[in-house]
């Protein structure tokens, strides 16, 4: 996985995903960028906080995170506004509309598994470099070395706790299902 960008854009779609994993902090160090979330996306994930109190490995995770300056939070400058507000009106969620917006307007790099966001964006801003969970995923477990019974579970993980399946275009979706299976 290259990244063309100083700084990755997490969506809360990803981030639920990578919590659900129990292996977000190593997934950020692997990440070969600064990982930032918007303030709209952290107030999004108030429900993970919440999970706290439920033995919740994700949500500590997540705290842990922005503690460590691992992943930082960030809000919109003036100029950033409008677009924002024209992505809300087209695609409906503020959170992908939040995280695009400073993104195309910064030329960061994002990651989202949305479904509606990722044709809208590839098609009006071309240059904005699209990851997605199966991409850092696929990126952590080959860096970390990690081990086909592991990867299984923390993919299994990620299917059952966040209720995330790759779209049948994807292209890692073999990937996947292969990982899933070992």
């Amino acid at each position: 996985m290259q990244i063309t960008h100083s700084h990755v854009l997490l969506d809360a779609c990803c981030i639920l995903n990578f919590c659900a994993s129990g292996e977000f902090l190593a997934i950020l160090k692997s990440i070969p960028a600064e990982v930032v979330l918007t303030k709209v996306v952290q107030d999004e994930l108030k429900t993970l906080q919440r999970l706290k109190e439920e033995d919740n490995e994700g949500a500590i995770q997540f705290e842990e995170a922005i503690k460590q300056g691992l992943l930082m939070v960030v809000d919109f400058a003036a100029e950033e506004d409008e677009l924002f507000v024209n992505y809300a009106a087209i695609l409906g969620d503020d959170g992908e509309s939040a995280t695009c917006a400073i993104a195309v307007y910064r030329k960061w790099a994002i990651a989202t598994d949305d479904k509606r966001a990722i044709p809208f964006f590839k098609q009006t801003a071309p240059d904005l470099q699209i990851l997605s969970t199966l991409d850092i995923i696929k990126h952590w477990s080959e860096s970390a070395g990690v081990d086909s019974s592991k990867l299984s579970d923390i993919l299994n993980a990620i299917r059952f706790k966040a209720r995330y399946l790759p779209g049948t275009g994807h292209s890692l979706r073999s990937w996947w299902e292969q990982a899933m299976k070992n």
